[in-house]
């Protein structure tokens, strides 16, 4: 029988394991998601353009403040 008043050694967790094949794809979907916003938010204006109009500037006209992004 085991002695009840022998210490036991506390077990370590291992650390799960994460395939960088499961994380490559999110990892370039979340950089070509990031410099999307980035355009959108930082150049989407005047000569550099790629949509007519003022809507998406006007849209995005508060977030270019609140980051300190010049716009006029």
């Amino acid at each position: 029988m085991a002695n009840p008043a022998a210490p036991v050694a506390p077990s370590r967790p291992v650390p799960a394991r994460l395939p960088l094949r499961e994380i490559v794809p999110w990892a370039v979907f979340a950089a070509v998601l990031g410099l999307v916003i980035l355009y959108f938010v930082g150049a989407e204006q005047g000569a550099v353009s790629l949509f007519g109009g003022t809507g998406i500037h006007e849209f995005m006209h508060d977030g270019r403040h609140l980051l300190g992004s010049p716009c006029h």
